[in-house]
């Protein structure tokens, strides 16, 4: 097990302003940021990243909401990251999440839900090193 996950604050949050909301409860509940940056996806680095998704229905519409507009890519750090970063997001539908947490205060659907987490430490650092180079990573 690693202490580090990786995360994605999305085109959808990012739009309404909710970056600087969403990075003050990351640094509440602990984590400490490794590496950060604002960036855009193009249509084939958002192919790219949701490639595991290719074959599922809604690849198409994934890859363009996720290349629409500005994201923040970040490692995270923190004693059981992957799970803990989990809970602090909630459930991928909003309506499911539970009180307080990410997904709960910022999402609007299942589809605009707000940010990303890594759902195990081997894609964790798949993802991290996917937006990052080990220069970029503290």
């Amino acid at each position: 097990m690693t202490n580090r996950t990786f995360t994605m604050i999305k085109p959808d949050a990012t739009e309404k302003g909710y970056t600087g909301g969403i990075l003050k409860m990351i640094n509440d509940a602990g984590f400490r940021i490794v590496a950060m940056k604002m960036t855009q996806l193009s249509t084939e680095k958002a192919g790219q990243f949701y490639e595991v998704h290719k074959e599922r229905p809604f690849y198409g519409e994934l890859v363009s909401f996720m290349s629409r507009g500005p994201i923040t890519a970040a490692i995270l750090e923190k004693e059981n990251a992957v799970e803990d970063f989990r809970k602090l997001i909630g459930a991928t539908n909003p309506a499911q999440a539970e009180a307080g947490t990410i997904r709960k205060l910022y999402a609007a659907s299942i589809g605009e839900n707000a940010v990303h987490g890594s759902d195990s430490d081997e894609n964790a650092a798949i993802e991290g090193d996917f937006f990052f180079s080990r220069l970029e990573q503290f």
